[in-house]
């Protein structure tokens, strides 16, 4: 895991938010400690690797969509779109993604990108996202009085998220903790750091949800 801050090199410092960013959750979690979980926000409709998904079949850039997104936006300007940043005048800390990509498609069909206008494209649609996760990170972080900000999730390997949050999170004086490239992905480590910090039960009376929820401590 990158460690980032003040507590570089040192275990993680509670309290802290974590932003959960994939393609079937967004989600940010205050923790006090390994075992206490608290949710803040999430998504309202879709997550944000759903968007990316999304938004690169509409462009016709192979699955999957965040990867192929953040690879043709290194060649285009964030700037020559004005998409909306979704939800950062609310006053809560969910997100949707679900008007972003609609806002994207009418763009597209009304004057179909050619040649560097799909990089721009890309690259608008990138800042869109990351401009709506960022803020609302450091909002979280501030209410919960958080030592350390997470990044996890397959979103957490997009490049521009990552700088991006990070200076954010820096300019706190916070630690900014995010994995490795290669474990930003479903991967064994989060089963088993789970079931490290989890309390032990004979495996006979484990009783499986595939649609666990994180829920207020």
């Amino acid at each position: 895991m990158v460690r980032l801050g003040p507590g570089e090199g040192e275990p993680i410092r509670f309290p802290l938010v974590a932003l959960i960013v994939s393609g079937g959750h967004t989600e940010l979690v205050a923790m006090r400690n390994a075992k206490s979980f608290r949710l803040l926000g999430a998504t309202l409709d879709d997550a944000a690797g759903e968007a990316f998904d999304k938004v690169a079949k509409i462009l016709g850039l192979p699955y999957p969509g965040g990867p192929a997104i953040s690879q043709l936006a290194e060649q285009g300007n964030p700037a020559a779109y004005a998409f909306p940043r979704p939800m950062l005048e609310s006053r809560d800390l969910n997100f949707s993604y679900s008007g972003l990509k609609t806002h994207l498609l009418y763009q597209v069909r009304k004057h179909p990108p050619k040649g560097r206008e799909l990089a721009d494209i890309a690259a608008s649609f990138q800042a869109a996202v990351v401009g709506s996760l960022v803020p609302k990170v450091i909002a979280a972080a501030k209410r919960a009085r958080a030592k350390t900000v997470v990044l996890a999730g397959g979103v957490a390997a997009n490049r521009k998220l990552r700088a991006a949050l990070a200076d954010a999170v820096l300019q706190l004086g916070l630690d900014f903790r995010v994995p490795d490239f290669q474990f930003c992905t479903d991967n064994a480590s989060m089963i088993a750091t789970a079931g490290y910090f989890a309390k032990p039960v004979p495996w006979a009376k484990v009783t499986v949800d595939p649609n666990w929820r994180v829920e207020k401590a």
